[in-house]
């Protein structure tokens, strides 16, 4: 069966009618789309709703160019990951990727305008159709308007997070400009408190319309709850982000989490996981291979592999060598000619150019007679000094005669001296290295969302449940599962649960708004492109500009 697609293009107040070509349907463009000329058409909110859909993958016309990196789900990664301490920028680039990464906001900023533009597009799509639909017309017609409902509330949620600060910081501060009509009447920026307002009256909406499942890449009643859990925890209502976890594990049990066994391909194959509540589906037609998420996160035949962990997030994650999310990173070790692991030492060390930390690597082999590591410098050999203090070592060399501590571990290849380490999460989907089907909503958050809330609530024992759940499920147990009386250097759950929170959605596009959320400084003093500094929650860079286009069209405030 041939399907038609509808969309309407919009930005802010301006909205234009067209259509655009789709990976997995065939399409019948139409023109000039209203919601009037949509109810003409049995199935219109249907296919329209489906182009709501595709619209957070698709390669857009926007400013009369189709450029392949222009994707709202490559851009929201960038925007929401790559300001975090999760990720290192191994080098320059013309992206402006790199702007999200180095703090450096410019409201001319290629991802900023298209990641707005194409939000409140998708926005003003399901005005359309929630604006062609009738309520209580039948399961099927209540669904699709649900699903309406849930994607608006979902766009509206993204681009508050990404354009103005936290709701912990004010509900009183400017947020972005809410949607609601098709026909709008003008352009304001409302507060922070009427966005996250809105967005709940139309996640509540939403869960009370949907009642039927067509799968993760469609919302549904579960999607509704757990985005209900998030928007509550970010709200600081600590219970309410409680109950509507509760109400989402009631239909989507604990059990639902992907085994251990098969966690490592979990997000390869998460359109069929019982775990994913709510993913952007990508089919192989839908690959955009270098301009897809996984090519700036892996090089596999494919792929640019320019970002790696940061060494923060590393050092967290080898807390435990047999936590199973190591499976998400790709250490890229040079062996010898015998198949054997390499080694080296380093440390970092601050450019006075660029006020960025670097690696300074020496390759080491062992000498047994010696019972010493050993490294060249200037055509020299030297030994690597040890202390031993019980069952830990520490290595140090001479530097201009000052004591320099190092790491001593595996050999890696290295891109300007940084260690290739790629990251998987958004790869390998049907084995290819450039496909996955992005996931926004799924059960380990939810988990997460309520440990933080009870946290928050002082219930330290059931914070501790949800965290060694999860912990559970990436392998962990015994001594390395939280106690009270077993908190392994912790002087508080919350830092417990955030650092959990951490480990799983690392590289998901949490990260930046659990730290600045929670009044919490952002340490990004570790090897990377980016400058070598600590990022305060009062600094006005936490929050992206409002996009140029977009204040000339409509003079709205601009951030600071």
């Amino acid at each position: 069966m041939k399907l038609k697609k509808y969309f309407i293009l919009a930005i802010s107040g301006m909205v234009l009618a067209g259509s655009f070509s789709s990976c997995e349907l065939d399409l019948a463009p139409t023109d000039s789309l209203t919601s009037e000329q949509l109810k003409q058409d049995p199935q219109g909110a249907v296919y329209a709703t489906s182009g709501n859909y595709s619209m957070l993958k698709d390669i857009m016309n926007f400013k009369g160019v189709e450029y392949t990196a222009n994707t709202f789900i490559r851009h929201h990664n960038h925007l929401t990951e790559y300001p975090s301490d999760n990720i290192s920028l191994s080098g320059r680039t013309t992206d402006p990727l790199y702007e999200a990464n180095t703090y450096f906001h410019d409201p001319t900023l290629s991802n900023v305008a298209y990641l707005w533009w194409a939000g409140y597009k998708i926005i003003n799509g399901c005005n359309i159709v929630i604006e062609s639909v009738e309520e209580g017309q039948g399961s099927s017609s209540d669904q699709i308007l649900g699903e309406n409902y849930f994607l608006r509330a979902l766009m509206h949620a993204e681009l508050v997070k990404i354009f103005a600060r936290p709701y912990s910081h004010g509900p009183a501060n400017p947020g972005i400009i809410i949607r609601t009509s098709s026909a709008p009447t003008e352009t304001v920026r409302a507060t922070v408190g009427a966005v996250y307002d809105q967005i709940l009256t139309d996640l509540e909406k939403a869960a009370e319309l949907m009642n039927e499942d067509r799968g993760p890449s469609f919302a549904n009643k579960i999607a509704a709850y757990a985005l209900l859990s998030r928007i509550y925890l970010y709200r600081g209502e600590n219970q309410l982000a409680v109950d509507y976890a509760n109400q989402v594990l009631e239909l989507k049990p604990a059990s639902a989490l992907e085994p251990t066994s098969t966690f490592s391909s979990y997000f390869a194959n998460a359109i069929s996981s019982t775990e994913t509540i709510f993913c952007v589906e990508h089919t192989d037609v839908d690959n955009k291979a270098q301009a897809s998420i996984a090519s700036m996160y892996l090089k596999d035949g494919i792929g640019w592999g320019e970002v790696y962990p940061s060494k923060t997030y590393i050092d967290l994650l080898e807390k435990h060598p047999e936590d199973q999310r190591h499976a998400f990173i790709w250490p890229q070790y040079i062996y010898d000619n015998e198949g054997n692991p390499t080694y080296w030492i380093s440390y970092t060390e601050l450019s006075d150019d660029n006020n960025n930390l670097s690696y300074i690597h020496y390759n080491v082999t062992r000498d047994e007679e010696q019972g010493k590591w050993v490294y060249t410098l200037a055509g020299t050999d030297h030994f690597v000094n040890e202390e031993i203090n019980g069952t830990d070592t520490t290595y140090y060399i001479m530097v201009n005669a000052q004591r320099q501590d190092v790491e001593l571990g595996y050999r890696m290849s290295e891109r300007n001296s940084y260690p290739r380490v790629y990251i998987k999460k958004f790869s390998y989907q049907n084995g290819d290295p450039m496909l996955s089907s992005p996931v926004m909503l799924r059960l380990a958050e939810v988990i997460l969302n309520r440990a933080e809330a009870n946290a928050k609530l002082g219930r330290d024992q059931q914070a501790l449940d949800d965290v060694n759940l999860i912990r559970q499920r990436a392998g962990l147990t015994g001594e390395a599962l939280f106690r009270t009386d077993h908190m392994m250097g912790y002087t508080s759950i919350l830092d417990i649960v955030l650092d959990e929170r951490r480990l799983e959605l690392a590289f998901e596009g949490h990260r930046t708004h659990d730290i600045y959320r929670n009044h919490l400084p952002m340490n990004r003093i570790y090897p990377g492109i980016q400058p070598a500094e600590i990022i305060q929650p009062n600094d006005n860079r936490i929050v992206f500009p409002i996009p140029q286009d977009e204040i000339l069209t409509s003079g709205i405030q601009q951030n600071p």
